[in-house]
């Protein structure tokens, strides 16, 4: 896959303001700092498409992208500690909404930190993803952080620790680009099982109509 122009659709503060495009609908979610805008704006190959912080917990929105071949949401990061009670609730509840419209939801980008074990956090978006069926991947960011022989350990870690095995998990570095190409390939596969079923839904046939 070769993604070009991609751009900024919209923002939606809360359900109201999701969108259901006609493209595939791919997300990404993680915990706060985890780089889900870098590697938005590595798949991009766009410095600034999404904007990134220093500050965990900015963004507090689902960001729209329009990726061409597909839409990408952007979800707002969980698990940042100095975020009031009420603020994660507003959070946890707007995170709720949208996977609630599991039905219009192709795949999700779940990301985690090469580094170490996923959170608590984490495994809850694991274990609520499998719980309602929503077709996964986790990709374990911040490869480059690590030594490259540690990276193979390590995605066998996590796949491990979340129990979906060493292959549902896929190693990418937004600096340098390691496993990028393998994340490019990953959505053409998910862009053609959508296809497929999309033209190979059963059409609904009509009762025919009894002669007198």
């Amino acid at each position: 896959m070769i993604i070009k122009n991609a751009k900024f659709i919209t923002s939606a503060v809360d359900k109201k303001g999701f969108i259901v495009p006609e493209k595939p609908l791919i997300a990404i979610c993680g915990k706060s700092n985890v780089g889900k805008s870098s590697l938005i704006n590595a798949l991009a190959n766009r410095k600034g498409l999404a904007r990134t912080s220093v500050t965990p917990g900015r963004t507090r929105l689902v960001n729209y992208f329009d990726f061409g071949e597909f839409v990408l949401a952007d979800l707002p990061g969980y698990g940042f500690a100095k975020v009031s009670q009420s603020e994660k609730a507003k959070w946890g509840k707007m995170l709720e909404d949208f996977f609630s419209s599991k039905a219009i939801i192709t795949h999700v980008f779940s990301l985690v930190d090469i580094r170490h074990d996923p959170t608590s956090d984490d495994e809850n978006m694991i274990n609520y993803l499998h719980h309602y069926a929503i077709p996964f991947t986790v990709i374990a960011t911040k490869a480059d952080k690590i030594g490259k022989t540690r990276i193979y350990d390590r995605v066998k870690s996590i796949g491990n620790y979340l129990a979906i095995g060493e292959k549902s998990v896929m190693a990418v570095s937004s600096e340098s680009g390691y496993g990028k190409d393998k994340i490019l390939q990953k959505l053409d596969d998910i862009l053609s099982i959508y296809n497929d079923s999309f033209y190979n839904e059963p059409e609904v046939e009509k009762d025919e109509e009894t002669e007198n």
